[in-house]
């Protein structure tokens, strides 16, 4: 492989809450189901392009606090 593949683009959230928003607005346009199915996959895969990772961030941070959280009611 060359270096250009091994390189990762950064993809904003307003890119994403842009593209979302507007594939929303043409899910709510198309009449076939079919169509609608694969829209409404791709508008999820964009979406967890970035906010999936963040939510991961913030269920780890959330873990660690009730560790620690359990740490301190023991000790009492």
């Amino acid at each position: 492989m060359s270096e250009e593949n091994e390189e990762f683009e950064e993809i904003t959230s307003d890119e994403v809450d842009r593209v979302v928003a507007a594939l929303e607005s043409l899910i709510e346009s198309t009449d076939s189901e079919n169509i609608r199915s694969y829209l409404e996959e791709a508008m999820n895969e964009i979406y967890f392009l970035v906010y999936e990772e963040e939510e991961d961030e913030l269920d780890s941070t959330v873990e660690a606090c009730d560790d620690s959280d359990e740490d301190f009611s023991e000790a009492a």
